[in-house]
């Protein structure tokens, strides 16, 4: 499970942000919201708001180069092509003295919890550290600590790991290349695979083609019943979907019925924006759901009606998987205590020289008849833009 993420010195972000989706115990709303831990309970799903440039997407943005820099940091580099530090850092912008980016997660499964972060510019790694905490005899070990040109490797992987250490070039982190490697310890391998299978996507994702033309013909072929539901429950008015190879080219087909009852095709690209988004989400969600993943999105709502960004995020629910949503939106209509508990809300916060700062709903003493929304448009938390007056002047 995603329990805690942490960004410094990115983007907007100048000082320690911690985004923590370990539940608060003295919640008690809710309860089908949660994923019940070992040690602790965690929420299924987290809103992020915030005004336009205040650093939502930033936050959004961080994760997404985390996650590359794990995956890609051990990748040859050509002549030409940036290295992934080089292309992932981005510190803040507004301070003329050039310090490292800092990335930490923290991961829990059925029996450890996993803290794993590094500190690093854009030519080289300064620092990474990996610690587990074994549940049974919770005891807190240390798997990696690197500081420069120094690996320290815990007791646990010293026979197998320490001769190898010298071979980690400056500019990869110690987990990306202890995961190539072929170990009797699974323990990098569990942490990397975690962190590889984060879903990050945001509205560009969702209108790109070849998304759908990767992922779509497999989900017709194993589970169109699946989609056909989903479709059935949201609304479209599709009754059917199937594909075809054209030319090399793949085409999909939705069918509708009209008023005569007889079944009409229409190609897929001529669906509203929000069905093709629609289509999209049930495949990622599905995939992420079914494999108990993370699902990180950016602006959720884009051309998605309320009432089907709350299906969509009550597909979370499913108390059978352990996966997570985390999203960040501009959309207030489910910001209700009917729909979340406060430690699943968020705000972003820029102020006027340019620091970016986040902060849980569940920070604030909110009266028990108070209403998220109505708080949250009267500036009560934060997240608002501030607008001042301003009137358009036409010359005549």
């Amino acid at each position: 499970m995603f329990a805690q993420f942490s960004m410094k010195n990115v983007l907007s972000f100048k000082d320690k942000t911690v985004l923590n989706l370990i539940s608060v115990p003295a919640y008690k709303q809710h309860p089908n919201n949660l994923i019940h831990g070992t040690q602790d309970n965690f929420v299924r799903f987290a809103a992020i708001y915030g005004a336009n440039a205040s650093g939502k997407s930033n936050l959004y943005f961080g994760m997404l180069m985390f996650r590359d820099i794990v995956i890609n940091s051990m990748n040859n580099v050509g002549e030409i092509e940036d290295s992934i530090l080089k292309r992932c850092y981005n510190p803040f912008a507004f301070e003329k003295e050039e310090t490292p980016s800092e990335y930490e997660i923290v991961l829990c499964t059925s029996e450890s919890e996993y803290r794993y972060g590094f500190a690093f510019t854009a030519k080289k790694i300064q620092r990474e550290w990996l610690y587990r905490i074994d549940f049974s005899s919770n005891r807190r070990s240390i798997i990696i600590e690197r500081k420069d040109d120094t690996i320290i490797v815990g007791s646990s992987i010293r026979r197998e790991c320490e001769k190898y250490k010298a071979q980690i070039p400056e500019e990869t982190l110690a987990l990306t290349f202890f995961n190539r490697l072929s170990l009797k310890t699974d323990v990098f391998a569990e942490v990397y695979m975690e962190i590889s299978r984060m879903m990050i996507a945001d509205t560009d994702f969702y209108e790109d083609r070849r998304v759908m033309e990767r992922f779509l013909p497999d989900v017709i072929d194993k589970r169109k019943n699946e989609l056909i539901r989903f479709l059935t429950a949201i609304d479209t008015g599709i009754k059917d979907i199937s594909y075809e190879t054209v030319d090399r080219r793949i085409e999909f087909f939705t069918y509708h019925q009209g008023k005569d009852r007889k079944k009409y095709r229409l190609n897929l690209y001529q669906e509203s924006q929000g069905t093709f988004k629609s289509i999209i989400i049930f495949i990622l969600a599905s995939s992420v759901i079914y494999n108990g993943g993370v699902m990180i999105v950016d602006e959720l709502n884009t051309k998605l009606h309320p009432l089907l960004l709350k299906f969509v995020i009550d597909l979370f629910k499913d108390t059978k998987s352990k996966a997570q949503l985390i999203y960040t939106t501009h959309d207030t209509t489910l910001l209700d205590k009917q729909f979340f508990r406060r430690d699943q809300v968020w705000f972003v916060e820029k102020d006027k020289y340019g620091y970016s700062k986040l902060t849980a709903l569940s920070n604030f003493k909110i009266r028990s008849d108070a209403s998220f929304e109505k708080d949250y448009l009267s500036g009560v938390y934060g997240g608002i833009p501030t607008l001042l007056e301003y009137k358009l002047e036409i010359n005549k």
